[in-house]
């Protein structure tokens, strides 16, 4: 299921390097930016455990933050972005004066406003109601459930924040700009940091309960989300206008485009909802799959995202100036570039499941049964993990060619799948069965895209039988057994957190290092040896500047 990587003649080579070159430093550039923003994420959480612990006021906080979340999917992060960047790079590539891209840009950050102005407005109404919904359970506590609804007000502007912020994320990165916009999620874990360190004691020295704290670092984070990246607009020739039409062409071309893809949330929704209910009777396994799955999205966030951004800005604009050749040779490499990533991921993870469980999370509360437990659905959900890096960028790309309600129609059966699958097989053998089933939609939803997608494009479907496929299987695979054995010798659970953290991060480099030699040996050093040098000449630039 994964496209071959043709190597060019040799009267195009160059330029088929320059063509590399650019998704692999965009790639490189976002990889940088979201992993930043990844750590300070997870030391947001940190900075929470240590102030609030696992007490009534996170539990309120994270019912809360769940709704506007939720909808972030689909306006900001998701569907959205699909949907808009092509259409904003065909105006680009057509516009030198970037006048009507300009106006599309502002046009739909009006829209924007009054939808998510609207579904904000709605949030405020019916908080009581999302809170009997979201958690029945709070109605038996006047306390709590007072303050779930007034967190659930305050943070409903944040879908507003986020929207638009995902809309400036798009222009930057058609305009290849791809650090500043990958950072700005960074932005949003400083200021919640911060509030959650600085105001708490004083909210309590006014009589005013800490979790409006949280609440507070949500809005305001959002709102740095969005601005940060506004400099950077207004220097590149898209300062703040008023649009001379609302519901222009293109404006509609992108609300088209947006609306299969909120019946592919509604179906991804669902799906998450009955995991939830299936989880939630038994104790403790709501805890154990959301630990797991947020380790799991570590370098799935940090590569796979990275790549599919950047892959599609560079599919968009080749496929819209009609250049199907250079879009074909885009969209091998960044599947290329996503196996020779995931695939060794995905059996790092498997493999180290406990210790890097171990590491991040046990501590407090959270013991070594948990450990165990949250590792082995860390290990299904890692069985993914190369399946989840060619959705995000096959999804993409669909939207690109204007094919957007076939993945929307793969997404709504492998989720009628998953269901069956977890109701049916839950009771007997436990809540492992619910990441194994999240695995299972990730990999027919792939499977099926790629279906489509190389007949659309007219691809050959040697991709079961990849030569270079099985080597980065083989070398991911042995690689991944001898780090096991080196934590097994070398990896001490009752050591220090710094040992602990040492020994870990010497078994990763070990492991990197053996992949990248395994690769050399069977053949395929030329990529490893471009990989690195176009690292080395990216930062020598940078210094030379």
């Amino acid at each position: 299921m994964f496209l071959t990587y043709n190597e060019s003649k040799e009267n195009d080579k160059k330029e088929n390097d320059k063509k590399d070159k650019s998704i692999l430093v965009s790639s490189l550039y976002m990889s940088f930016a979201v992993f930043l923003s990844r750590i300070l994420g997870l030391v947001r959480e940190l900075v929470m455990a240590m102030v609030f612990g696992a007490s009534h006021v996170t539990d309120i906080f994270l019912v809360a933050y769940r709704i506007p979340n939720l909808l972030r999917d689909l306006l900001a992060e998701g569907a959205f972005s699909a949907a808009f960047v092509p259409v904003f790079a065909e105006v680009c590539s057509k516009e030198k004066e970037r006048m009507a891209s300009r106006e599309l840009l502002w046009e739909l950050f009006f829209l924007l406003t009054l939808i998510t102005g609207a579904i904000g407005i709605l949030i405020i109404i019916f908080a009581p109601e999302l809170t009997n919904l979201f958690a029945p359970s709070f109605a038996k506590n006047p306390e709590r459930f007072n303050l779930s609804v007034d967190l659930i007000r305050l943070m409903a502007p944040y879908l507003f924040c986020v929207s638009i912020a995902a809309l400036f994320m798009g222009v930057l990165n058609t305009l290849k700009f791809f650090f500043v916009p990958s950072l700005s999620p960074a932005a949003f874990n400083v200021v919640l940091i911060a509030f959650t360190i600085l105001l708490p004691s004083y909210l309590i020295s006014s009589g005013i309960n800490a979790a409006y704290a949280l609440g507070s670092g949500v809005l305001i984070g959002g709102i740095f989300q969005s601005l940060i990246q506004l400099p950077l607009l207004i220097k590149n020739g898209f300062a703040p206008l008023w649009p001379k039409k609302f519901f222009t062409a293109n404006a509609r071309r992108v609300l088209i485009r947006l609306g299969p893809g909120m019946i592919g949330f509604a179906a991804t929704q669902i799906n998450i909802l009955v995991t939830t209910i299936l989880a939630s009777a038994i104790v403790g396994a709501v805890s154990w799959l959301n630990y797991a799955f947020r380790l799991f999205q570590f370098p799935l966030g940090i590569f796979g995202v990275a790549i599919a951004n950047s892959h599609l800005v560079h599919f968009s604009i080749a496929y819209r100036n009609g250049d199907l050749k250079q879009a074909r040779s885009y969209l091998s490499y960044s599947y290329y570039l996503t196996n020779a990533v995931m695939i060794p991921s995905m059996f790092l993870i498997f493999f180290l499941s406990s210790e890097i469980t171990h590491i991040i999370f046990e501590r407090g509360r959270f013991t070594a049964y948990d450990t165990m437990m949250t590792s082995y659905a860390l290990k299904l959900f890692a069985l993914g993990l190369p399946f989840y890096g060619i959705n995000k960028i096959l999804v993409p790309t669909f939207y690109a060619i204007d094919r957007q309600r076939i993945p929307v129609m793969i997404t709504v059966f492998s989720v009628l799948v998953n269901v069956s699958f977890c109701f049916l097989l839950v009771p007997k053998y436990g809540f492992t069965i619910l990441a194994l089933g999240t695995t299972l939609t990730v990999v027919l939803s792939s499977v099926g895209s790629v279906i489509f997608l190389f007949n659309i494009l007219q691809l050959k479907l040697d991709f079961f039988f990849d030569f270079k496929l099985l080597k980065f299987l083989l070398a991911s695979a042995v690689v991944g057994f001898l780090t096991h054995k080196l934590a097994i010798k070398f990896f001490h659970f009752n050591s220090t957190i710094i040992g602990e953290v040492i020994s870990l991060s010497l078994i990763l480099l070990t492991a990197m290092i053996c992949y990248a030699l395994f690769m050399v040996i069977l053949g395929e050093g030329e990529f490893i040896l471009n990989f690195v040098s176009k690292i080395r000449n990216k930062i020598s630039n940078k210094l030379v500047r």
